[in-house]
């Protein structure tokens, strides 16, 4: 059997096969139809590479070292303590915090207890976590309670705890497992660890026995992880995952590097956020790697850590990279210890990833999930199959995936045809958490509608074109943002860019750019609008370019193009 077919067939069937699955071959290759994850918790990724490797070191937090052996410890006392606390199967305990040790150790602990995981960005405001926290129904939160340099980590859980059924709340602190001279020289450079009455404090949990037995798991019906997205459709709902779909995709993402043992992680990606999840903590467990934490994305602080703990792979966002290869000092840093580097959450643009590759010697590959997939989809081949510049690559294993009709789901279309992305396979959500209509939209018969334009090549490689949302009408002619997008990364002298429509009055709608140049580089709206016009049709071509400082963007550094809607709604 191969992604669910029989292969006995006759001639013609494997011809008509061959066209509706052309990457088949190039999977192959990758990895063997013959592999199967199998169905298993995912508490597994901890308790199982624990026995395999339990001295190998699994968390680097600031100079402090855990292994996995000290790792699955810590997560089955915080289990206990959980249950200790009146937690049962299936209640929802959310997960307050920035990239530090607690977070790993009480995501595991929470599936361990047999509860369901929800993460919360630590960037919430007071409205944004309530509305999370009441909607998953949480009746626990592990929170950080903090204060650097005067930002109150806790201020948002402070403000909506009251207005909530919240059974226990755990203090965890930024400088709980740091070395005693960093801890000294945190408090220095002004964090301070504050006393949140009516909570428990992390490190007390951790005095509870260790939990003996683990619950019985159906992998694929047991919700692990509520994960909120504003998803396809815009509303912020919860994704429910199960243990299955995320076990299965962080196996098949470390298949596709592939990541191995003596691999070093560096997770700066949010932990949070379903990405850095999968790729950078959840598939490093599942190969016995070292995970490098660090909350923040500072650019000297990555290539720093890179340097000094010779990370080897680096899961990141466009943003991430273009900050490291337009830095001034990036030559001053020995980066040549990464070998493999998937980008998600945008697109690539192909001049950064050539000078991307050309300064760490690694390779760098873009790659495709959504909130709903667990999230990795696609990618393309990192070491074995050919890398085509602004694909997204070919389908994960037991992953299928087809262009559809934008209005009419129920129509396949050919190759190189644009439609809506449909995608199946085992990293599927079950649907959003108590919203069964808003789930039919997206749902059917177990395809995921994305909500992103694409198309598909006679290999077998998936484009992404643009979010519907984001589709530009001019004159009744389509723009895709990113085919702009990628003109104007060409361009020397832009850092990053952005485009949006805004309205006009004679075409409905106009191409706007915001350009953020490189520091020391100057260019002209005038000089952008010709360079753009040498390289696009008349139709796509800027009609307006504003010259920014930076760009709005998620903790993730995705682009908030609403954001330069909603700020900047002027006409052309």
């Amino acid at each position: 059997m191969f992604l669910g077919i029989d292969l006995s067939i006759t001639k013609t069937e494997a011809m008509k096969m061959q066209v509706l699955r052309p990457w088949s071959k190039i999977l192959e290759r990758i990895i063997p139809s013959s592999t199967r994850v199998e169905k298993k918790p995912l508490f597994s990724l901890l308790t199982e590479t624990a026995k395999k490797y339990p001295s190998n070191v699994c968390i680097h937090y600031q100079g402090k070292t855990l292994t996995y052996a000290e790792v699955d410890d810590l997560s089955s006392r915080f289990a206990a303590f959980l249950i200790g606390s009146g937690i049962k199967r299936g209640d929802r305990v959310a997960i307050f915090l920035p990239n530090i040790p607690q977070f790993i150790i009480s995501y595991f602990g929470i599936l361990k207890a047999g509860a369901i995981v929800v993460t919360c960005s630590p960037l919430y405001k007071e409205r944004e976590l309530e509305h999370q926290l009441r909607d998953s129904g949480s009746v626990a939160v592990v929170a950080a309670v903090d204060t650097v340099n005067g930002n109150d980590l806790y201020r948002s859980l402070d403000g909506c705890r009251k207005r909530l059924d919240l059974k226990l709340v755990v203090a965890a602190s930024v400088t709980d497992f740091l070395p005693p001279l960093k801890k000294r020289l945190a408090f220095l450079k002004g964090v301070k660890k504050v006393k949140r009455e009516g909570t428990v404090e992390f490190l007390e949990a951790m005095k509870s026995k260790p939990l003996e037995m683990l619950p019985e798991i159906n992998p694929e019906e047991d919700i692990a992880v509520l994960q909120y997205t504003g998803g396809t459709t815009g509303t912020s709902k919860g994704a429910m995952l199960t243990h299955y779909s995320l076990y299965s995709n962080a196996a098949y993402v470390s298949m596709w590097v592939p990541m191995n043992s003596s691999d070093v992680t560096l997770a700066v990606l949010p932990l949070y956020h379903i990405y850095g999840m999968t790729a950078a903590m959840n598939a490093t467990l599942y190969s016995g790697g070292q995970i490098v934490l660090l909350p923040q994305f500072h650019v000297k602080e990555v290539m720093q850590t890179i340097q000094k703990r010779k990370v080897t792979i680096f899961p990141g966002v466009p943003t991430m990279y273009i900050a490291i290869i337009n830095n001034p000092d990036v030559r001053k840093f020995n980066l040549s210890s990464i070998r493999g580097c998937v980008s998600g959450g945008a697109a690539l643009p192909p001049a950064v990833r050539r000078k991307f590759i050309e300064i760490t010697g690694g390779n760098l590959v873009e790659g495709y999930g959504l909130t709903e997939a667990s999230p990795v989809t696609h990618c393309n081949p990192v070491h074995d199959g050919e890398v085509k510049e602004g694909s997204i690559g070919i389908p994960f294993p037991e992953t299928d995936a087809k262009i559809v009709d934008v209005d009419n789901p129920d129509l396949v279309l050919k190759q190189n045809e644009i439609g809506e992305l449909a995608v199946k396979g085992p990293q599927v959500m079950k649907g959003y958490w108590n919203m069964p209509e808003e789930t039919a939209r997206v749902l059917r018969d177990g395809w995921l509608l994305t909500g992103d334009i694409a198309k598909m090549d006679e290999d077998g490689y998936f484009y992404i074109v643009d979010r519907k949302k984001d589709m530009i009408n001019v004159g009744g002619l389509k723009v895709y943002p990113r085919e702009v997008e990628d003109v104007l990364f060409e361009h020397p002298a832009v850092k990053e860019a952005a485009v949006i429509g805004v309205e006009d009055t004679f075409r409905g709608e106009a191409v706007k750019a915001y350009v953020v140049l490189k520091e020391n580089a100057r260019a002209t709206e005038k000089e952008i609008i010709d360079f753009c016009s040498s390289r696009l049709a008349k139709y796509k071509v800027p009609a307006k370019v504003e010259f920014v400082s930076d760009l709005p963007k998620t903790l993730v550094g995705k682009v908030l193009r609403r954001k330069l809607k909603e700020a900047r709604p002027q006409q052309p």
